[in-house]
C-alpha cells in the first residue's frame, strides 16, 4: 500500500498563451482608448462636462495602478507584434489583417508626440494637459484634426483584432450589426464633441498664465524633441528589426531544405 507524501509540493499549472496575452493586453489599451474617445463626446454638450471626464479619465490611467497596466499592456503587445514579425513566413494577408496591421503599427507613430507632450511634460516639468491646453495648442497650431486621428487608427485596431479573437463566438456573431454601428458611431460623436470643444476655447478669453522666460521654454521644447526622436527611432528601427531578422531566419531555412 502506497502513501502520499504530505509534505510533496503542490503544482499550480498556470499557463498564459501568447493568444491570451495578446487579447489581455489589447482590452486594456482599447479601454484607455475607447475611454478617450467617450471623454471627447462629452464636449457635445459643454466644454466643462468634458474636462470632468478628462480629470477622471487622468485620475485612472495616471495612477499608479492604472500606469502599471497601460505600460505593461503596451509593451507585452508591442513585444508580441514584434514577435509576430519575426515569426511570420509569408505576408499574402487577408484584407482585414492588413488594415488592421496598417491600423496598429501605425499608432504608435501618431500617439509619440502626443505621449511626450502630455505625459513626459508633467512628468518633467509638472506641467498637466486638459483639453483648454489641448485644444488651444492644436488651434495654435492648425491641427484641430489631429487629435481624432491620434485615436482613430488604435481604435480600428483594437475593434478588428477583438471581433478576429471573438467572431466564433454566437452572441458576438448576432451581436455584429449593433457592433458595427457602434464601431463607427464612437468616432463620429467623438468627433463631434471635439469640434464644439475647439469652438468654446476659439471665442473663450485666453488663460492667464505665468511668464516663461524665452530661453527655458526653448529648452523645454528641446529636451521633449530629443525624447520625441529617440522614442520614435527607437520603435522604428525594432520593427525594421524584427522584419530583417525574420527574413534571414526564412532564407537559412529555405536554404537548409534544399
Amino acid at each position: 500500500m502506497t502513501t502520499q507524501r504530505r509534505d510533496a509540493p503542490r503544482e499550480w499549472p498556470i499557463s498564459v498563451s501568447s493568444r491570451q496575452l495578446r487579447l489581455a493586453s489589447g482590452l486594456v489599451l482599447l479601454s484607455y482608448i475607447s475611454m478617450h474617445l467617450a471623454t471627447h463626446t462629452f464636449g457635445l454638450w459643454s466644454l466643462d462636462l468634458a474636462e470632468r471626464g478628462l480629470a477622471g479619465t487622468k485620475a485612472l490611467w495616471q495612477s499608479w495602478p492604472g500606469t502599471v497596466a497601460l505600460y505593461g499592456a503596451a509593451a507585452a503587445h508591442f513585444a508580441l507584434a514584434l514577435r509576430t514579425i519575426y515569426q511570420r513566413r509569408h505576408w499574402g494577408l487577408p484584407a482585414i489583417e492588413i488594415i488592421r496591421l496598417w491600423a496598429g503599427f501605425s499608432l504608435p507613430l501618431l500617439l509619440i508626440s502626443h505621449v511626450v507632450t502630455t505625459r513626459l511634460t508633467l512628468a518633467f516639468f509638472g506641467i498637466s494637459s486638459d483639453y483648454h491646453r489641448i485644444v488651444g495648442s492644436l488651434i495654435a497650431s492648425g491641427n484641430e484634426g489631429w487629435q481624432i486621428a491620434l485615436l482613430a487608427p488604435g481604435w480600428l485596431h483594437g475593434c478588428l483584432g477583438l471581433w478576429i479573437s471573438l467572431r466564433h463566438v454566437e452572441v458576438m456573431r448576432r451581436l455584429k450589426p449593433a457592433l458595427i454601428v457602434f464601431v463607427v458611431a464612437l468616432p463620429l460623436l467623438s468627433a463631434g464633441g471635439f469640434g464644439r470643444m475647439t469652438q468654446a476655447v476659439a471665442v473663450a478669453p485666453p488663460a492667464q498664465s505665468a511668464p516663461l522666460d524665452a530661453a527655458a521654454a526653448a529648452a523645454r521644447r528641446d529636451r521633449l524633441a530629443v525624447w520625441q526622436r529617440g522614442i520614435t527611432t527607437a520603435y522604428l528601427v525594432s520593427l525594421i528589426g524584427a522584419f530583417v531578422a525574420g527574413q534571414i531566419r526564412n532564407r537559412i531555412e529555405r536554404q537548409s531544405a534544399l
